[in-house]
């Protein structure tokens, strides 16, 4: 049984700072539909975000993570759509053979050149803190119906947009 309110997304890094990315281009009625994001999916019923982590991590590229850190929770507010929690990890140690995702295509990618891709606006917000090297932070994001973010508050602070 899944629980369709919380998520676990993972970036690995690896030492030539690139983060592993997953072009979201194979499933149907995908929100993420041609999007760049991490590797991850919903909560299986009795998962930690960590148990999450590890399972999603191993089913979409086939490696096990042996050193991750939890940096933050991000809340989704969407118009017309129940709320969403999403637990957010990096990740810098893993094992196995990276293997083919039947979600999307999977990419190392420069941190620089993240900022280029189509991803979500509010993931810009969060790729800055990740580089911050901000401590556990919460970040609550508002899109309207059309998919435009319309309000971030980071850590109970409203940050302008």
């Amino acid at each position: 049984m899944r629980d369709n309110h919380n998520s676990s997304l993972i970036y690995l890094e690896n030492a030539c700072g690139e983060y592993l990315m997953l072009h979201r281009v194979k499933k149907k009625n995908d929100i993420n539909h041609d999007k760049w994001i991490g590797v991850g999916g919903g909560f299986e019923h009795g998962e930690s975000p960590e148990d999450c982590a590890l399972r999603e991590t191993r089913e979409e590229t086939g490696l096990t993570l042996t050193d991750y850190r939890y940096r933050g929770v991000v809340t989704f507010d969407c118009e017309g759509q129940e709320t969403l929690y999403m637990h957010l990890f990096t990740a810098t140690g893993w094992t196995g053979v990276l293997s083919d995702c039947d979600e999307g295509d999977l990419e190392w990618v420069a941190k620089e050149k993240v900022f280029d891709l189509p991803i979500w606006e509010g993931d810009k917000i969060f790729f800055r803190l990740l580089e911050e090297e901000r401590p556990f932070f919460s970040l609550k994001l508002r899109y309207d119906a059309g998919d435009v973010l319309f309000q971030a508050v980071l850590d109970g602070k409203e940050l302008a947009l």
